[in-house]
């Protein structure tokens, strides 16, 4: 089945809404889409008939087991091409999502299928997010914001959840890239700030910042 760039868009909003455990609502496809109401209403209605969502007036949309599939394709393209942007292309980990974003509709999968051998079959993209297999499997993530771990301990960044090309030029001047590791110093009350100690030296983050930097526990003896 071909798609439209707008249906994919839209099966790949619904999917990152799923996941994070939201429905998606026609009012949150709405924001997030930067479109009228109507015109996710009118949108999800198409998708049903298209079989790709299970949709019912005021309760919002779920991806069926074809739109899912078809989700997760669309998602491994942005993926892949993220990370042959920035190995390959030499672009900066702060602009390939939005490059990604315009090239992700236009790959045929022999294409992918190319990419991903060049890149030797990748499991991660350039933010730390699982890259969907071919077969459409999500690896899943053990790990949590940094904003709700605890003082006190140790832990590894093992992705970032925020695209704005700023938010990344700031966190990777403050060092907090997949992969590192860090400890949780103090944390403010009241959704304060957060100071960690990133490589020997003390870092002030907001609270805002490390909602979308996600880190997994080290355990002992790693």
């Amino acid at each position: 089945m071909v798609l439209s760039q707008s249906v994919e868009d839209y099966l790949k909003t619904i999917y990152t809404l799923e996941d994070n455990g939201e429905v998606a609502t026609t009012t949150k496809l709405a924001e997030s889409m930067d479109v009228s109401s109507a015109s996710a209403t009118n949108m999800l209605k198409r998708l049903a008939q298209m079989g790709l969502v299970d949709y019912q007036s005021y309760k919002g949309a779920s991806l069926t087991k074809s739109g899912k599939k078809m989700a997760l394709e669309i998602i491994r393209h942005h993926r892949l091409l993220e990370l042959y942007l920035l190995e390959i292309m030499g672009y900066s980990w702060d602009e390939v999502h939005e490059e990604a974003e315009n090239l992700e509709h236009h790959i045929s999968e022999r294409f992918e299928e190319k990419i991903s051998k060049l890149l030797d079959d990748p499991a991660f993209d350039p933010h730390g997010d699982p890259i969907p297999t071919k077969e459409g499997i999500m690896p899943k993530m053990d790990d949590n914001p940094l904003n709700e771990a605890e003082e006190g301990q140790h832990y590894v960044v093992s992705r970032v959840g925020d695209q704005d090309s700023e938010v990344l030029k700031y966190l990777e001047e403050a060092g907090l890239l997949p992969g590192i590791k860090l400890e949780i110093m103090k944390k403010d009350p009241f959704e304060g700030p957060l100071t960690l100690r990133i490589e020997g030296e003390e870092q002030v983050i907001g609270n805002e910042v490390a909602h979308n930097v996600f880190v997994a526990k080290i355990k002992e003896g790693d």
